[in-house]
Parts: C-alpha cells; structure tokens; sequence
C-alpha cells in the first residue's frame, strides 16, 4: 500500500512539475468532461448523500454507538469539535470568506450584477457551497469507518467500509489496494488544494505589511517552510501535537471572527445572516437540484462543481480524520454534531466576513476590484478599511498560517494510517513522507496553473471518488440491519 501510493504521489508530482503545459491541458480537458457530462449527477448523488445522512440521524439506527455497547468517547466535545472542524474545512473558509460572495454579488447566477436581490443570492450559494451537503458528504466516510473499525475491529483504512459487500477479499486483494490508494491520492489532492489556497493567501498577508513578492516562487516556498512545521507537529502526534494546535487555531479564528463581528456592520450582519439562512432552507431543494443557469455560462463548473469535487475529493481525509477521533459517540451525536454545529459556525462566518464585505462595496470600497484582481488578498483588503489593521492583518495571516498547518499534519496523519494497513497510530517515518508529499502536491499545483489548475483537479477526483461514497452508503445500511436482528 505504502509503494504503490508513493509512486502515484511521485509520478503525479513529476509530470506536473516537468511537463507543466501538458499535465494544464490534462487537468483542463478532464474538467470539461466532468462538467459536460457529470454535472447532473454530482447535483443528484451529493443531495442523496445529504438525505442519506439526515436518515442516519434520525432513523431506527440513531441509537447505535460506534464502539462496544459501554464504550465512552475518547475526547471532550468541544476538543472533538474544534479538531473536526479545523481538518474540515481548514484555510479555505478564511480564503472564501470575503472572495466568495463578493464573487457572487458581481456575478450571480440568477440576480442582476450588484442589485439587493445579488446579496441574498451571494449569500444564499455561499451558505449552499459551505454548508449542510460537504458536511454530509464527510458523514458517509467518517461514521462508516468509525463503525467498522470501533465496532468489527476491521482496520481504519477505506477498504473496511466495503467489507459486508466484497467480504474477505476486498482486505487482501487488488480491489481493496486499488480503493484505499484512491482515497490517499484523493486526499492529498484534498489537502493540496487546501495548502495551495493557503500558500496565496499568506502570500497575499505577507507582502501586506512587507516588501516580500506576491509569486508562485515566494508562495512555494512558504509551503516548504510550513510543510516543515507541520511535519514536527505530526510527528508528536495526535493528543499532544494535532489536538493542541486545532484548539489553539480555532482560538484564534474565533478572536479574529468576533473582532469583525463588532468592528462591521453588526446589524447589517445579523440582518442579513438570519434573512440568509431561511432563504437558504427555503430554496435549498432548488439549489440542490438545479443543473446548468444558461448553455453558454460556466458558473456552476466554477463554483458548484468545483466544490462538490473538492468535498468528495477530501472526503477519505476528513472522514478518516473524524472516525478516528469519534470512538463512543452514537451514529445521531456523530450525524448531529457533524452536520449542524459546524455549518451553523460557517453561516457565522460568511455572514460576518461576507456580509461586511458586501456592505462596504455597496458604500463605496473597492473589494470586488481587489477579489477579481488577486483573490487570496480578499480577507486582507477587508481588513485594512477596518481598525487597528496593522495589528489584525498579523492575526489573520498567523491564523492561516495554523490552518495551513492543521490541514497538512491531519491529512499525512491520514495517509499514513491508510498506507500502514490502517494502523491508528503509523509509524513516524512514513508520517514525515506524507506530509513532505503533500507539500510536494501542492507546489505542483501552483506550478502547473494555480488556482484554475487546483480546481480542475477537484473536480476530476471527485468524480471517481463518489462512486466509493455510493458504494459505502449500501454496505453500512447492509451491516446496521445484519447486527440488529
């Protein structure tokens, strides 16, 4: 297993770095298939990945814990909390939280440029992109492995979830390498995409209050730099190093949330946050559903596409992540911590972050100049027409900077786990190889096109990856019912 991902990792890293232009019309032309052709299905299977999860929770199975009978969790809910939710969503909350819906207040996909109705819409799809389905999509990976490894002692590794339909062979044989090196490629993408986001947007908070560039050469040298941080972090460890620094980085989000929260418009925040959240319940059966706004128009392969692509695509990693940390927890706790705290906390977040930034572009800012010029300098930007931003543009980039190094030590924790035979606790060495790969991964990226070259590979990976999801759904369903007679 180690080998064979290894050389996946080594072989994609090569092709990207010396066949740059090539390996950009790979990434480029695999996206246009996915979004021609899979849109609808992407639309369709994460909607019943969230529909799925809601049945869990509330279901005949709610009841049932992850882990012997008398088993109790091995972490406080809020330290569960705090570290789910940084391998969750990590840097790229803090990247969009401005970008996101400015983008869509200059750009929506029904509402006419920078009218009223663009601020709910803007609102209203970034709510959507970040909210109830990516958490879902976690929830079909993470409890699944968390039953199968905590309940039938089968090990933490992706394989495990597809055991009550392939049986005995799926754990020894060429199916079960070929699912659990999926699922490492898809994570490294996943936490390469996240690691590339934060790369541009330190990059941006650096050269903010230096002489330092803002270029690829600068940003992948920050991914060295922070890759090597995070690499000692995964190497103390899961309770003393991962645990500490997840708190400590949700901490800081938290200052850094608050401090905006007051500082903005609180009312126009609060207005629009609550105005914002029954919009998003009222049409999330329409968002959900809703494929291809015009023939000629590439916003949904921009946005949604790109996003269903990405969650799926990280969904080996955080699903891993969270089943390991949620031994004694019952399916209905794990469904309803999983799916609701968390996407309330991003509701916050985008309606702060969001919502000051809309209100002061319809009051005369430049934001969206700034957004459609250099995106990662968005959160930056917002913070320089608020006060004392000398002092909170340091916050914000030292924030990320943790973000930047949670998401790296939590997904070569993950790796390392699945390449160990799903080992709990892998050995160092190979922790220190998956976590200088995916800075490697993500340098090649950045290399190979940037942002657009992140996006289209996303997309691509998740397409693949669904099928597993949809394959894990069926085998846990066939496992609850078996051990309930």
């Amino acid at each position: 297993m180690f080998f064979g991902s290894a050389f996946v990792v080594i072989l994609f890293c090569i092709f990207g770095g010396f066949f740059t232009d090539t390996s950009a019309s790979v990434f480029e032309a695999a996206q246009k298939w996915v979004s021609t052709n899979l849109g609808g299905y992407y639309m369709v299977i994460t909607s019943g990945f969230l529909l799925f999860t809601l049945w869990l929770g509330l279901g005949p199975f709610r009841k049932v814990k992850l882990g012997p009978p008398d088993s109790k969790p091995d972490y406080s809910t809020l330290s569960w909390l705090c570290m789910l939710f940084s391998a969750g969503m990590g840097v790229g909350i803090v990247f969009w939280g401005v970008a996101e819906p400015i983008s869509h207040f200059t750009d929506p996909p029904f509402a006419q440029a920078e009218s009223q109705a663009a601020v709910g819409e803007a609102m209203r799809y970034s709510f959507f992109h970040w909210g109830l389905h990516p958490w879902a999509i976690y929830i079909i990976l993470g409890v699944s492995l968390a039953y199968f490894h905590f309940r039938h002692k089968l090990p933490l590794a992706p394989r495990a979830i597809l055991y009550p339909i392939f049986g005995r062979k799926v754990m020894e044989g060429p199916v079960g390498h070929a699912v659990d090196i999926l699922c490492v490629v898809g994570t490294l993408l996943g936490v390469s995409t996240s690691l590339g986001l934060g790369a541009m947007q330190v990059n941006s908070g650096v050269s903010s209050f230096s002489d330092i560039p803002t270029d690829k050469i600068t940003q992948i040298s920050l991914i060295g730099i922070i890759t090597a941080i995070a690499t000692v972090s995964v190497v103390v460890g899961l309770k003393q190093g991962i645990r500490r620094l997840s708190q400590f980085n949700l901490i800081m989000t938290v200052v850094l949330l608050l401090f905006v929260f007051v500082m903005g418009p609180t009312w126009f925040i609060l207005e629009l946050m609550s105005t914002s959240i029954v919009e998003y319940f009222q049409f999330l059966p329409q968002m959900s559903l809703f494929d291809s706004f015009e023939e000629e128009s590439d916003w949904q392969a921009t946005w949604t596409y790109y996003y269903w692509g990405w969650w799926i695509s990280w969904s080996p990693f955080v699903g891993i992540f969270i089943a390991r940390i949620s031994k004694g927890r019952t399916i209905g706790e794990f469904v309803f911590y999983v799916l609701l705290l968390p996407s309330l906390f991003t509701f916050f977040w985008f309606a702060t972050f969001g919502g000051t930034a809309l209100h002061a572009q319809m009051n005369g800012s430049e934001i969206a100049q700034v957004v459609d010029e250099n995106v990662g300098f968005s959160l930056h930007a917002l913070l320089q027409d608020l006060p004392l931003a000398s002092i909170t543009l340091v916050w914000a980039t030292l924030a990320i900077m943790v973000f930047f190094i949670t998401s790296s030590d939590s997904g070569s924790f993950v790796d390392d786990m699945v390449t160990s035979g799903g080992h709990p606790n892998p050995a160092k060495p190979q922790r220190v190889f998956w976590a200088v790969s995916e800075g490697a991964v993500a340098a090649t990226l950045l290399l190979v096109g940037g942002l657009s070259a992140i996006q289209n590979a996303s997309i691509s990976m998740g397409a693949v990856m669904s099928l597993v999801l949809v394959l894990a759904c069926f085998a846990l369903v066939k496992s609850l019912r078996r051990d309930q007679k």
